[in-house]
């Protein structure tokens, strides 16, 4: 077993033959990280993510400096896609500890399982996955799930899931799980969290391009995060009943894929015309979102890699928030800040839900018009799915989930990004 590296952490600039900007130097006993710059834990991780792409698998973090924060930004950095990585530390307190191992726990779940092939996470093991995944961390006894699936989905009125897995082999799934820590079975519902969980999508007859659908394993991210948010905040000492739906299909071709013209007829007795097939994700929320309404809760928040213009938008490193509440979205503002995540605000308004038209139904699954705003129009559909859309509903449209290529801060693949800012709003 080869020894670990260590590293260290230093206020002083780097000797100048390692030049004056410099943030990592090295001496015969350490690799040593000069926070130079007044972001330090940004620059934290791009010291690890130098030291991990420089090959080291293995290191161990030295001396007082070295803290909650900075720990957990060094791991970040020097995390890969390959699960290589080995990263010990100095001892910090108890509840240091307990949060460090915490956030360990749950981002590595959510990069592993949104890092797994679309062969190894189908619809069914994706509901199947997350609901073991919240028993593990639970207290005995306060979890409780129901997967429904196939057919199953068509007679409880879940038209969307259905629709859009029905070209695919593989059975499409709705998760409900109910995490009720009070002991009262006629508890309320503080919140509702919504996946979408298309395990992959090829873009159905509106096919992507081979560049756009390499990365497409991912696009369950959401089922993904808002999992790992409930099990970080159960781990925080969540004491609210909170309700996990997660939204769970493949956008697959065949003949009896979705195809354009069609019109799906949803529960609420909405009908949408499908004008594109890989506007998807919108179709399964709307059934999640539904169902989340039903329980009457406080809160609902829905999770979604769903538009491209959202990207666009805000890059990769934050995600996007949509929401009519004005004090949610300040409080979720709030949370991603404290955090220290990337979360920022597009624009939604009653006009944007305007711009959906359809001849043959309610509503049209896109926008129309030359400069249709994607993300904003994404949102406004999936307002006439939550009965009180004004108040207590915020979507997030999740760009920072998944990177195709590395960057100086993080390795190819799932982030774990926002796993925190959902774990801090349910919990503060």
């Amino acid at each position: 077993m080869s020894q670990k590296m260590t590293v260290q952490l230093s206020s002083t600039a780097a000797p100048a033959h390692w030049g004056d900007k410099a943030i990592l130097s090295f001496t015969s006993e350490a690799a040593v990280i000069h926070c130079i710059e007044s972001d330090v834990y940004s620059l934290i991780q791009r010291a690890a993510r130098k030291l991990n792409s420089q090959g080291l698998t293995a290191v161990e973090l030295e001396g007082v400096d070295w803290d909650l924060e900075s720990i957990w930004s060094f791991i970040q950095g020097f995390r890969d896609s390959k699960n290589s990585d080995d990263v010990s530390w100095t001892a910090l307190s108890e509840n240091d500890e307990k949060e460090l191992n915490a956030r360990i726990l749950t981002t590595n779940w959510t990069r592993q399982i949104i890092n797994k092939t679309a062969e190894e996470v189908a619809p069914r093991q994706l509901a199947t996955m997350a609901a073991e995944f919240i028993k593990s961390v639970a207290p005995e006894g306060t979890v409780t799930t129901k997967i429904v699936k196939d057919k199953d989905l068509l007679t409880q009125g879940w038209t969307g899931i259905y629709a859009v897995g029905r070209g695919s082999e593989r059975t499409s799934a709705m998760l409900q799980l109910d995490y009720n820590p009070t002991g009262d079975e006629n508890a309320p519902v503080f919140a509702c969290l919504v996946g979408k969980g298309i395990t992959f999508d090829s873009g159905g007859y509106s096919i992507k391009p081979s560049a756009g659908m390499a990365s497409m394993k991912a696009d369950m991210g959401g089922s993904a995060l808002v999992t790992a948010g409930l099990a970080m905040s159960i781990l925080r000492g969540l004491d609210k009943r909170v309700k996990l739906i997660l939204c769970c299909a493949e956008n697959m071709i065949s003949g009896r894929a979705l195809k354009l013209g069609d019109i799906i007829t949803y529960k609420n007795g909405k009908t949408v015309e499908i004008l594109n097939t890989d506007a998807e994700g919108r179709l399964v929320l709307a059934d999640g979102l539904q169902f989340a309404s039903e329980q009457k809760p406080e809160l609902i928040i829905d999770c979604a890699t769903l538009t491209g213009a959202a990207k666009m938008a805000v890059g990769n490193d934050f995600h996007s928030l949509l929401s009519f509440d004005e004090a949610l979205s300040q409080k979720a503002l709030n949370a991603a800040q404290e955090e220290n995540e990337g979360l920022w605000r597009l624009p939604l308004m009653e006009f944007h839900r305007a711009m959906l038209p359809s001849n043959f139904a309610d509503l049209a699954n896109i926008g129309s018009g030359p400069y249709s705003p994607g993300a904003s129009t994404a949102a406004g559909f999936l307002s006439y799915f939550v009965e009180d859309y004004q108040k207590g509903w915020i979507h997030m449209d999740c760009s920072a989930t998944y990177r195709t290529a590395p960057s100086d801060k993080w390795a190819a693949g799932a982030t774990g990004v926002g796993v925190r800012t959902l774990a801090n709003i349910l919990t503060k």
